[in-house]
This record gives C-alpha cells, structure tokens and sequence, in this order.
C-alpha cells in the first residue's frame, strides 16, 4: 500500500494488524481520485471508518487543504497518526478516535470530500449517505465503497449520483452536491 502520486507519491503506508480492516487497493484507490482529480486544490476532507488512513492521505498529498480522519479502533488512530507523521501531512490532519456515527452527527464542520469506506456487510452506507449529506457543501463530493454483492447505494436528497466503478469484488459510487451556480445555468 502506497501513495500513488502529489507531494507524498510513492511514499510505503502501514495497516492496522488483523481482520478488522481492508485496505484500499491501489487500482481502486487510482480510480476514486482520477474521478474527483479536478476538486481537490484546497479541499475539506473527512475521511470515515478511515483504517490506515490511506484515502484521505492520498487526498492530502493531491492537494486537499485539510482531512479529518475518523476511526473507533485504537490500531488504527495509532496507524493514521504514523502514516501523517511518516508522509509528514500530520500538519494538515485532524484525527479523532471516536465512532464515525457519532461524529457525523454531531460535528458543525461542513466538508468538500467525504470518504465513506465502512466495514463490508453491516448496512452502514445507506444509514450514513443521510448524515453525510448533510456535512457536504455544495458542490461536495461522497465516495462509497462497498462489496459488488451489496445493493447499490441511493442518491440522499439533494444530490446525484455521478459515477458507479466496478473492480472485481468492490464497487465505488460517486456522489454529488449540485452547487447553487449549476442551478442557475
């Protein structure tokens, strides 16, 4: 697992040990942000269930001006803080150990980018699609990944779907927050 291209390109990350998370592939993770390439100068991140860290590390490193990374498990906190510090991003990182349900919930902070990348077979994109909407600015970004097997998420209120990418087991839908200047046109 690595950073595939920015300020941190190449740069080797680490993974929590055992079962409880599943890395990104870096084909996955290559197509997520060739989709989004053009909306990251600058951007607000938060990065759900975050893992290793590595979605929102790869954000980081392509521009985005700052990402929030949300994990319960102490082993990963502890990997997303070695993962920044290493990559030296933990100057644009704010990482919270706290349950992602909790803090979508209760943070004020509006985002451009929300990456949810939950744990496989559990339901939870569909009951946090809603929440995250409502963190999204407009003109935002979500990106769902979720096992083929699984219904396609549907678009919350308000947004649209803008792209469905398949690979081999996994799916990512791309969602987005129409800006009021799109409504305009």
């Amino acid at each position: 697992m690595r950073v595939i291209t920015g300020i941190a390109r190449g740069h080797r990350l680490i993974a929590p040990e055992g079962l409880e998370t599943r890395p990104t592939s870096d084909k996955v993770k290559e197509g997520v942000f060739s989709s989004i390439q053009f909306e990251l100068e600058g951007a607000q991140v938060l990065d759900l269930f975050a893992g290793s860290g590595q979605m929102g590390i790869e954000a980081l490193s392509r521009g985005a001006a700052h990402a929030v990374f949300v994990d319960s498990s102490a082993k990963s906190v502890k990997c997303v803080n070695e993962n920044l510090k290493s990559t030296k991003l933990d100057k644009l990182a704010e990482v919270i150990s706290r349950d992602s349900y909790d803090y979508i919930r209760l943070t004020s902070q509006q985002f451009d980018i929300i990456i949810l990348d939950p744990p496989y077979r559990f339901g939870h994109i569909p009951k946090l699609l809603p929440l995250a909407a409502a963190k999204l600015r407009e003109g935002g970004f979500i990106i769902c990944e979720y096992e083929k097997e699984a219904e396609q998420p549907e678009a919350p209120e308000g947004m649209s779907l803008k792209k469905v990418y398949s690979y081999g087991k996994i799916c990512v839908a791309v969602f987005t927050k129409p800006s009021g200047e799109e409504d305009e046109e």
